[in-house]
């Protein structure tokens, strides 16, 4: 459901009184979608290539149309830094990061540390608890929330699902060199099974918006008749994530940077993958393949076409998002580190946060131990 709350408030150190160097370094709290787009020209400067893809501003805004009513939009901007936030509706809860939901790493994006130490001041003026779930180890952010939140507060850092990364060069335009002879026996096999059924194709397709549609339709439909289907996670299970995809891809599209790639064996859609191509990296956001061609390996077939792809296009890293699973230790055992934190104010709703997690913990804990 959209958001229908109000659209902008000012989060301004007292006194009321602005100063021209306040007025400088104004921090915004934008709580309706709509208000978003004001902010795309910083927002997309400061998204370098450096930070996780899903940190884009297409990527937020498209999760933030679709947000539940009972999530509220809570993202704080200032003129150097962008914290992309939500916050459970009640008197309970943290502002979580924004499309956290999705499980991919996430990050704050800023231009300078000195303003993301402001940033950090004008979250920690909420008196909320804080609980940023997937974030690179390395991120400046974690620094500057630190030092702000020095006193005062409990922070809790704890370590999180890497996600597997490969540091492109020209020897992984020939990825089976990066396997060990067994696994490249293994790809050869099932070449030849796909091509007993018929003839094997490789698509790498940069559609245009009115073709996102139909295509999307054809990974959601390959995905489905996957393990992800009979597991109940794929798109077609899932309403809210499946539009989710429908206003990001239309979205990257229209920047041509969307890649719908595709394992076609006589003449079928074996094996289906969503990315996000820009001139340094390729980002792997859904993959999926077709239960009936499982034989032939169709997932891992597409996937060293794509990376074959991406190391020919000159491309630095070829970024896999999820968490590290046995398909992707077969290509790298690389990963960007990630961590979580929390933070728990000195006031009534950061302490009466870190009392209600401190009873989870105890909880679980007696369970797993009974």
């Amino acid at each position: 459901m959209n958001q229908k709350t109000m659209s902008t408030t000012e989060i301004l150190p007292r006194p009321a009184v602005q100063t021209a160097a306040t007025l400088k370094h104004r921090v915004r709290e934008i709580r309706n979608y709509r208000e978003l787009d004001a902010l795309r020209g910083q927002w997309d400067l400061m998204a370098a290539d450096s930070r996780p893809i899903a940190s884009g501003f297409d990527y937020q805004k498209a999760w933030a149309q679709g947000l539940s009513s009972g999530k509220q939009l809570r993202v704080i901007a200032s003129d150097g830094a962008i914290a992309p936030l939500v916050k459970s509706r009640g008197f309970v809860g943290p502002l979580t990061l924004l499309a956290a939901e999705m499980f991919e790493p996430l990050d704050v994006v800023g231009s300078t540390q000195d303003a993301l130490e402001e940033l950090a001041q004008a979250i920690r003026r909420t008196r909320l608890p804080v609980y940023l779930q997937r974030i690179p180890t390395d991120s400046l952010v974690i620094p500057a929330l630190e030092k702000v939140y020095r006193a005062g507060a409990v922070v809790v850092k704890r370590p999180a699902a890497g996600a597997p990364i490969i540091h492109l060069n020209e020897t992984w335009i020939e990825p089976e060199s990066h396997l060990n002879s067994g696994r490249r026996s293994d790809f050869r096999r099932a070449r030849r099974t796909a091509e007993k059924l018929g003839s094997v194709e490789t698509l790498i397709l940069s559609p245009s918006p009115a073709e996102v549609p139909d295509l999307l339709d054809e990974v959601v439909r390959v995905e489905a008749a996957g393990w992800k289907g009979a597991a109940g996670t794929a798109l077609d299970a899932d309403p809210i994530r499946r539009d989710f995809f429908a206003r990001y891809c239309d979205a990257e599209a229209r920047r041509g940077r969307l890649r719908i790639c595709l394992l076609r064996i006589a003449e079928q859609n074996a094996a289906a993958q969503i990315a996000i191509q820009t001139p340094t990296r390729f980002s792997l956001l859904r993959a999926g393949y077709d239960e009936a061609f499982a034989r032939s390996s169709p997932g891992n077939l597409l996937t060293r076409e794509s990376i074959r792809h991406a190391a020919r296009s000159g491309i630095a890293t070829y970024e896999f998002n999820g968490n590290v699973e046995p398909w992707t230790r077969l290509w790298t055992e690389d990963e960007l580190a990630c961590c979580s934190l929390r933070i728990f104010p000195l006031s009534l709703t950061g302490m009466t946060e870190l009392l209600i997690q401190t009873a989870k913990t105890f909880l679980q804990r007696t369970t797993k131990h009974a």
